[in-house]
């Protein structure tokens, strides 16, 4: 007799076929058969006219914080992941010297938009190093098995104190205490290292994160720390992967190609930007060409487009704007009555944003008001073309940033517009289900643990075509855990990939 039967369900086992009817029984933690009525067990779950699916590996979150405090890991917990690997971009919290707390807190706030007072209650530090770190996380029972990856910022930060938080050059003593703490924390346990390279990704006093000025010769020295360790995998964030240097997300595939040409495996984030729709197309000939060279490079695909919301209580274009500043700090009340102030309006409308770095660089995206829409009920993350500011400002002779600025005190000032600053350049998500069927790609970019509205929160109802629904299991479960050095497991194995260290 089977301890569990999930009977009744279309089931999609994560090999890539056609979903089939059929029971799922479990024995003694595993799964121990899979097929058609498969007879008693102690107890049963009619999964009538549901999916019944391996647990999503989720390759891109952000749990880095979260993850020393909370044993569930809400939301992803509620949307059937079974993993999650964190220390992506650059950002994470080990190595830490006592004295960086405080500033890598803001390092990440600034880049992933996670609440400082959220992480300044939560994390109970106590470890310096990155292995200490995973000791900490190994001592919490846990729902979901996780994975850790060192991270540019925080290595950087360590090793060079003042001079590697501002960008400034590596010695070559650096160089080489940096590459050993690499393979030390790999050797550790963690799952690989990560870097960020665009200028998006800024802490909050506007500094971009350590490492994203890197030369090559850093980056190479640091993938031959991975290579020496035997294992892991090097997660990179281009420049220009927003689309604000075309040129320089062309240069930085090639920069992949000869760090991967080390043998040191690469997966990068990828998605289609608004300034060139089809740049994405030359990627993945990129990649094609780099995988018949016999180099790993990997790229990570959003499942739907890649939204920011903008809102009176958070942030929107006019949030960096000189005049907004004495703003910022105001109860959303008060702040929603200066702003109705006919003479605040007229400044907010005619002043330009002075940065260079951070959000500031989608904000000044000419291209922008033709990719924000205004939210609807319900919510949708697939809005029609004629509903973009830019149309309906065209449709009623004004100036859209004048329509974006009165759609946000709408409603109280609790309107939200949704800024689609990737994968929906086309109008449409047409370009992110091409990228997910290639063969090549994983699905990747939740940026699960950060707040901003992202993507694999609502993947499953997005991919809603039944081939892709067959598929995407595989590319979220056995192809992901490959892809961060994992081997993909046998399906009917109910164990972990792997519960903080890599096995």
């Amino acid at each position: 007799m089977h301890d569990l039967v999930i009977r009744g369900g279309t089931i999609i086992d994560g090999s890539g076929r056609p979903g089939f009817s059929g029971d799922v029984a479990v024995t003694a933690g595993r799964i121990s058969d899979v097929g058609g009525k498969l007879g008693t067990a102690h107890r049963t779950i009619d999964a009538s006219g549901l999916l019944v699916a391996p647990a999503w590996v989720d390759v891109h979150t952000h749990y880095d914080g979260q993850v020393t405090w909370d044993p569930q890991l809400a939301p992803s917990l509620w949307h059937g992941v079974g993993t999650v690997v964190f220390g992506n971009c650059g950002v994470g919290f080990a190595p830490a010297k006592p004295d960086s707390h405080s500033w890598l807190i803001q390092l990440m706030e600034g880049v992933e938009d996670i609440p400082r007072v959220s992480l300044e209650k939560g994390i109970p530090w106590g470890w310096e190093s990155f292995a200490e770190y995973l000791d900490v996380l190994a001592a919490m029972p846990r729902t979901l098995d996780v994975g850790a990856q060192l991270t540019h910022g925080a290595l950087r930060a360590y090793v060079m104190g003042e001079r590697g938080a501002k960008n400034q050059p590596a010695t070559s003593e650096d160089l080489a205490t940096m590459a050993a703490l690499v393979k030390q924390a790999i050797l550790a346990g963690a799952l690989g290292f990560s870097t960020s390279r665009t200028l998006i990704h800024t802490a909050i006093d506007g500094e971009p994160v350590p490492g994203t000025f890197a030369p090559e010769e850093e980056l190479a020295a640091l993938a031959r720390a991975i290579l020496a360790a035997g294992r892991g995998i090097l997660e990179w964030v281009p420049r220009g992967v927003g689309g604000e240097d075309r040129a320089a997300l062309t240069e930085d595939m090639k920069l992949m190609r000869r760090i991967a040409a080390t043998g040191c495996p690469v997966t990068f984030l990828l998605a289609q930007n608004n300034s060139d729709p089809d740049q994405w197309r030359d990627q993945m000939r990129t990649v094609e060409e780099a995988v018949r060279a016999g180099e790993r490079l990997t790229p990570q695909v959003f499942a739907r487009p890649i939204c920011t919301l903008f809102s009176i209580a958070g942030d929107h274009p006019f949030t960096f704007l000189p005049s907004y500043a004495p703003l910022k700090d105001l109860p959303v009340p008060e702040r929603l009555h200066a702003m109705r102030d006919p003479e605040v309006k007229r400044r907010l409308l005619a002043e330009t944003d002075p940065n260079t770095t951070g959000m500031s660089l989608l904000y000044q995206n000419p291209l922008i008001w033709q990719r924000t829409y205004p939210m609807g009920t319900p919510l949708s993350y697939t809005p029609a073309e004629k509903d973009s500011i830019a149309n309906i400002a065209l449709r009623d002779g004004r100036d859209p940033r004048e329509v974006a600025y009165d759609l946000l005190l709408g409603h109280h000032g609790r309107a939200f517009l949704m800024y689609a600053a990737a994968n929906y350049a086309d109008g449409n998500p047409n370009a992110v289900h091409q990228m997910l069927s290639h063969p090549l790609a994983v699905l990747g970019g939740s940026d699960a643990g950060a707040p901003r509205p992202r993507n694999l929160r609502r993947q499953r109802s997005d991919l809603h075509d039944h081939e892709m629904v067959a598929r995407a299991p595989r590319r979220r479960s056995a192809s992901s855990a490959a892809r961060v050095g994992r081997q993909e497991n046998d399906q009917r194995d109910c164990t972990a990939l792997w519960n903080v260290r890599s096995r």
